[in-house]
């Protein structure tokens, strides 16, 4: 009896100390996920999502060197709106990915899940926040 009360207490103890889930979106290629306390996009694979100042809501304003540095979240030519996810057209074609209707980015110097070396380059780029 007392090894069972044990039991059911470390049971209980670990099921509280799990980390909370994060939240997917458009089928998993982006996930709500926690980095320091804040719930930060991040595409499939825990890569930091950002937004622009310079971008206009449905519009993206990077191109040429800042899309280099930034690459957007591509979407597929059929990607359709989801939630508070909707697709942007880009200048040159091609569609991106945007939240609550920003535009959404990748920043070229995070190496690794959960890297947040882009918050607030320029002053001008910051985590997209759920």
């Amino acid at each position: 009896m007392k090894f069972r009360s044990i039991l059911a207490g470390a049971a209980a103890l670990a099921l509280f100390a799990m980390p909370a889930f994060a939240t997917d979106y458009l089928g998993g290629a982006v996930k709500s996920t926690d980095i320091g306390g804040k719930m930060v996009l991040t595409d499939a694979n825990g890569m930091t999502l950002y937004i622009f100042d310079k971008d206009a809501p449905g519009v993206s304003n990077c191109y040429e060197q800042c899309a280099i540095n930034w690459p957007p979240l591509m979407a597929d030519a059929a990607a359709m709106a989801e939630g508070e996810f909707s697709v942007v057209d880009r200048t040159d074609g091609t569609k991106m990915w945007a939240y609550k209707s920003m535009p959404l980015y990748y920043w070229m110097d995070d190496k690794a899940p959960g890297d947040i070396t882009g918050d607030g380059v320029g002053g001008v780029w910051h985590l997209a926040i759920e």
